[in-house]
């Protein structure tokens, strides 16, 4: 595996960073995760802005520009000979000292990893996933921006970790107010009557799927509401599904137990993730010209 690190195109094995890095030490930095299906990068230029946007509210100045790092992730697939592929493009603060202050790190570090990637959930797909709603809260937006994709993943991990603990595929995480914020790592939508439910982004992240199945979803005339949800809203629904750029469109057979709709993948949600794998097919940015 060839990656991408600080200008140069290094064997995986010669990846390495400074134990000091403050990525490793305080999760001090951004990254994206983004697709590339046959041949071509999905929706590479929102996953950039995202990622330079989210920088920019650290106050973390990327060493490259946005079409700098766009020619680094394609040709980092290249080299890996990859057409689908998840790719994992990387901002740290760089190399400083034990303190935390970030003035002490004057050089960020650039990492970009491409790597095989297939059905991130199997035939769970076909199935439906099994979900809790999970006792710890998404960190609120006045302490830490859910929209700020940094490495400091652990409030997602904990939630993660109880999920398992419990047997199930995914976690729910409510905000400290009571309403549904997303996934362990995705957004959430649900079905009621026909229409698209789902929370709205101050709480979660501006998920880059999750635009695509609003977009979607207009272009199939479907009446789409963001609003707070609850836990009634969940239990009541007639479908719900989470999105994401790893998970794609993963659809939820049942939450805390309670079975959703007919505990199977509803029609709705089927219609969108035959349209999302046909638009995923279709565009992007080409990689091999």
């Amino acid at each position: 595996m060839i990656i991408y690190l600080d200008g140069k195109y290094v064997p995986e094995e010669e990846a390495k960073v400074s134990v000091f890095d403050h990525g490793l030490l305080y999760g001090d930095g951004v990254f994206e995760g983004i697709r590339a299906y046959n041949g071509r990068v999905f929706r590479l230029d929102e996953h950039l802005a995202r990622l330079y946007d989210s920088a920019k509210t650290i106050d973390l100045a990327v060493a490259i520009t946005k079409e700098e790092m766009a020619e680094a992730i394609k040709e980092t697939l290249r080299r890996n000979n990859l057409k689908d592929a998840y790719i994992r493009p990387i901002v740290t603060r760089g190399r400083g000292d034990l303190g935390l202050d970030p003035r002490k790190c004057p050089k960020p570090t650039v990492i970009v990893i491409a790597v095989t990637w297939g059905a991130m959930y199997g035939d769970l797909y076909e199935k439906g996933l099994r979900a809790i709603c999970v006792s710890v809260r998404r960190t609120p937006p006045e302490s830490m921006p859910p929209n700020v994709k940094s490495l400091n993943y652990l409030n997602n991990i904990l939630a993660k970790i109880e999920a398992n603990h419990m047997g199930v595929d995914e976690a729910i995480f409510f905000d400290t107010q009571g309403h549904i914020a997303e996934g362990s790592g995705d957004n959430l939508f649900l079905v009621k009557n026909g229409v698209l439910i789902t929370p709205p982004t101050l709480n979660n992240l501006r998920g880059v799927t999750r635009l695509v199945v609003l977009e979607i979803a207009a272009s199939m005339g479907l009446t789409v509401i963001e609003r707070n949800l609850g836990y009634f809203d969940l239990y009541a629904a007639d479908e719900v599904f989470v999105t994401g750029t790893a998970a794609e469109i993963g659809p939820i057979r049942e939450i805390d137990g309670r079975v959703i709709g007919n505990g199977k993948p509803g029609p709705v949600t089927r219609q969108l993730m035959a349209a999302f794998k046909t638009v995923t097919q279709k565009e992007g940015t080409p990689v091999y010209e």
